[in-house]
């Protein structure tokens, strides 16, 4: 028997996907997985179900259905500031098919990508898988500072591009403007594309502003901006995501998605365009629910002996374990560390080592999500409590 393609031989089951296993043979809260477990809002809920009794159900343009990649265009001129035409965007199999499709069609294996660390780990594995080389530049803890002078030091004549994600995932660090407009100038002089991931950027606290780096004056030209609906709208298992790039460029990732998923959901793309756009209140309402969850769960786990710095977006929370591995068992390190809290907690977080590329660099942190009703939470809370404070 020949053997499995090399590529393959790297890939092994995420952390998010074993801890999410792990708890529910064991039973108890998931604050590993970022999963939504908020209902999907009733309009698109309502307009999905009616785009399946009218027949939705046939291949749509590769690229998504018009109305949808109008309404989308119309938001980010709208929202992102981004000056966009419907033609520009590709609606994909969530944001991740949309960063799939990016990278197939900017990207030739031995090309570098810079990204930021700690990161999404999706985003250094499918740059791995496609033979790209992913680049690590760290963001300085405790308060996750970009430091201009180390993205210049990972820039080699094999850099391709500069990944950005904001809100963060896992830290939920929010880039500001002027920390972008150098990434811009960086980009700039070295002829580099840019990309973004901002799957979560209505999902902003103490008063901060999403910018989009495509909106920075000369940007467009070179970015791809990904974001999706599965965080915002509370629908992670519909798949539905979009990039917004540069027209030629655009085409092509069309392209690629046509080869790789056809199309995105029929039915649930025009669904979802008839329920687009939501009213501004939504997005108020949910920033506001989500601050009081940051606030329960990080009140919590500082009582509990954790170190943190409270994110600025998104709906994660990247804890520090080092007072508890110098003062209690079962903390030695993120895996150990994950498997205590599960089995004395019931309550799941994500290893470290996952948001690293070296796995040495996570040793002392967990990820927990807080999107989750809050009757749940305050289970979790309870539960942390009841072990640890």
């Amino acid at each position: 028997m020949k053997p499995l393609a090399s590529r393959t031989d790297a890939l092994r089951q995420s952390d998010i996907r074993a801890i999410t296993f792990a708890i529910n043979q064991h039973g108890g809260v998931n604050l590993g997985q970022g999963i939504c477990d908020l209902p999907t809002p009733e309009p698109i809920r309502e307009g999905a179900t009616e785009a399946i009794e009218e027949g939705h159900s046939i291949y749509t343009a590769f690229n998504g259905i018009r109305d949808l990649r109008e309404r989308i265009a119309e938001k980010a001129r709208g929202f992102n500031g981004i000056d966009a035409d419907q033609s520009q965007v590709v609606v994909s199999a969530g944001s991740t098919g949309a960063f799939v499709s990016t990278c197939l069609a900017l990207f030739e294996p031995g090309d570098e990508v810079v990204l930021f660390e700690p990161f999404y780990g999706y985003h250094q594995g499918l740059l791995r898988l496609f033979g790209v080389t992913p680049v690590a530049v760290p963001l300085a803890a405790p308060d996750w500072r970009f430091d201009p002078a180390a993205l210049e030091a990972a820039i080699t004549e094999k850099t391709k591009a500069v990944l950005v994600c904001t809100p963060a995932n896992p830290c939920g660090k929010v880039w500001s403007r002027e920390d972008l407009a150098t990434v811009l100038g960086i980009a700039e002089r070295h002829d580099l594309w840019c990309v973004t991931d901002e799957i979560y950027e209505h999902m902003l606290y103490d008063g901060r502003e999403h910018v989009s780096l495509a909106s920075l004056p000369g940007a467009a030209a070179r970015t791809v901006t990904i974001s999706g609906f599965s965080k915002t709208f509370n629908m992670t298992g519909w798949r539905l995501g979009y990039a917004i790039a540069p027209e030629a460029v655009a085409e092509k990732m069309g392209l690629v998605n046509d080869l790789v998923y056809i199309c995105a959901p029929a039915p649930l793309q025009h669904g979802l365009a008839s329920a687009l756009p939501m009213p501004e209140d939504y997005f108020r309402d949910m920033a506001e629910s989500y601050a009081v969850k940051r606030t329960l769960l990080c009140d919590t786990l500082e009582t509990c002996g954790f170190g943190l710095t409270r994110p600025e977006g998104a709906y994660y929370i990247l804890a520090n374990t080092r007072e508890l591995a110098a003062s209690r068992e079962g903390f030695a390190d993120d895996t150990q560390a994950a498997q205590t809290l599960i089995e004395n907690a019931g309550v799941a977080a994500v290893p470290g080592n996952s948001f690293f590329g070296d796995p040495e660099d996570g040793r002392y942190w967990l990820r927990f999500c807080f999107a989750k009703e809050v009757d749940v939470l305050e289970d979790a809370c309870e539960r942390l409590r009841a072990f640890l404070a």
